[in-house]
């Protein structure tokens, strides 16, 4: 099985910073945001989006983990903060990439039980392959694939980050 690059380190990050100001753009009349990434890729891409939201606003950035199981997402879902830190604040729920929609609206329902004053998604990698009416706010690219394909992120510590078509 071949990888095709799809995304090399430079364009993660500048997809990254044009996320980035597009949140600040929609929240800027906020104090306070909170970017919950969905575990794991989508959490890495959260705390890469709070850097550059770090660097070019004066937002409190608030992050949360999103914990969903991707094979049986009806379970439990659960968030590394308590939802009174979350409640009455701008949310953006954020993952690496938007397959079939279905982690994506299984999160979002989890928080449509909490009051927000706004609601938005982010994704990197945005597949339009979707089984559910869900779609991304903020998208870094998006790609028309078959469903054979799969798009993969590699989040790499030593700054060598890529995302691959195989």
């Amino acid at each position: 099985m071949s990888k095709n690059i799809i995304l090399t380190n430079q364009e993660i990050k500048h997809k990254t910073k044009r996320i980035a100001y597009q949140i600040y753009e929609t929240f800027i009349d906020e104090e306070e945001v909170v970017l919950a990434g969905i575990a794991t890729n989508g959490y890495v891409f959260a705390q890469k989006i709070a850097e550059e939201l770090k660097t070019i606003s004066d937002l409190q950035i608030i992050l949360c983990e999103v914990n969903v199981d991707k094979q049986n997402p009806k379970l439990a879902i659960t968030t590394s903060i308590a939802s009174d830190k979350y409640a009455d604040k701008g949310l953006i729920l954020i993952d690496d990439v938007l397959n079939s929609g279905t982690t994506l609206i299984y999160a979002v329902k989890h928080f449509l039980d909490v009051p927000l004053k706004k609601f938005k998604t982010a994704v990197l990698v945005d597949r339009n392959h979707k089984k559910y009416p869900v779609k991304a706010d903020f998208k870094g690219i998006s790609l028309s694939t078959s469903l054979l394909e799969h798009v993969q992120v590699e989040f790499d510590e030593d700054d060598n980050s890529y995302a691959w078509l195989s």
